[in-house]
């Protein structure tokens, strides 16, 4: 019998929102990426009403780390249980309960975190049960830190997509996203990057150009996902999260809490079908000092619709031109 120990961490958070508004937080795993500092992509496998498959991606100390999760939802008590497992470690499984406990207008969360690492995991109990706690801790902030935002849900959270059709093949397309490090030759605003790809498909991404409203010089930092097969690349952009920071994300930047894109490659009988979608949140505390005193959120929505909107139809229109020049160029 092995004597490696399970670790195991609980913690509990009082959240000054109703008990199933959070609870459907926690049941919407797929938006998490733009709601949550520490989520990637979350893509639902399959789902049955009360359990699920995930795959899911996260960040962990700056490094991205896939998981595979079952999930069993159980909306009538309102908790979650979950079970993950990582394909770097195998045989070491995390087991999960989430709890929503209802208290008048407010409500309790709560989260169990129990590691079952395998026999030959050589990570010390002491640095093992650190970094769960830090785990334990670290999701529930951010959960409830979304939680209690929720009066302005309809206004801060939006979803829109642009897209063009192309004549030409959906690999040279695919190419064009995938090199991003190439882009400061070929796209305009895009002054300088610089990738990271230490696992393929997996890139970490320094980005030096103008903003996307047409101002100032900003340098972001983003984790990209890209799927060959599939023809998409999934785009996170790792945004301050402090409104103050001017220096940090200058310009219409400032407005964002949360964004991610996706580039999406569709083949088809008329030529290939290029669409780029959004989903942001928008950092409501920056309204003002980014569009001043008179500003609303609906003026936020509307200049982030407009901004990133312009930008993605320049790439998109540069990939269609990469695509068919380089077709032609062939012929």
């Amino acid at each position: 019998m092995s004597s490696q120990r399970v670790h195991a961490a609980e913690h509990a958070v009082g959240v000054a929102a109703p008990a199933g508004v959070v609870y459907g937080l926690l049941a919407d795993a797929v938006r998490w990426p733009v709601l949550f500092p520490s989520y990637v992509h979350v893509e639902r496998m399959d789902h049955d009403g009360t359990e699920e498959r995930l795959h899911l991606w996260d960040l962990v100390q700056g490094r991205v780390r896939p998981l595979r999760v079952r999930r069993r939802l159980h909306p009538r008590t309102r908790t979650v249980e979950t079970e993950r497992t990582d394909p770097v470690t195998p045989g070491a499984t995390t087991s999960g309960l989430w709890r929503v406990t209802p208290d008048g207008d407010r409500c309790v969360l709560s989260l169990r975190r129990e590691h079952d690492p395998p026999p030959w995991f050589g990570a010390s109990p002491e640095t093992d049960d650190s970094a769960l706690e830090a785990e334990v801790i670290t999701r529930l902030d951010e959960v409830k830190a979304v939680a209690e935002r929720w009066t302005t849900f309809d206004q801060v959270l939006l979803a829109f997509e642009d897209s063009v059709r192309v004549s030409g093949p959906h690999e040279l397309v695919y190419d064009f996203f995938h090199r991003i490090e190439e882009w400061p030759e070929l796209v305009p605003h895009i002054d300088r990057v610089d990738v990271e790809e230490d696992v393929p498909g997996v890139q970490i991404a320094d980005i030096a150009g103008g903003d996307w409203d047409g101002g100032g010089a900003v340098v972001s930092r983003a984790v990209r996902l890209c799927f060959p097969a599939a023809g998409r690349v999934v785009h996170k952009d790792l945004v301050a999260t402090d409104p103050d920071d001017a220096e940090a994300s200058p310009g219409l930047s400032r407005l964002l809490a949360g964004h991610t894109t996706e580039w999406s490659v569709l083949p088809g009988p008329l030529g290939t079908l290029v669409v780029c979608s959004h989903s942001v949140m928008l950092e409501d505390a920056a309204v003002d000092r980014v569009l001043g005193p008179d500003a609303t959120l609906v003026d936020a929505r509307h200049e982030v619709r407009a901004g990133l909107g312009q930008a993605s139809r320049e790439v998109l229109c540069l990939a269609k031109w990469h695509a068919e020049n380089a077709l032609r160029r062939v012929g």
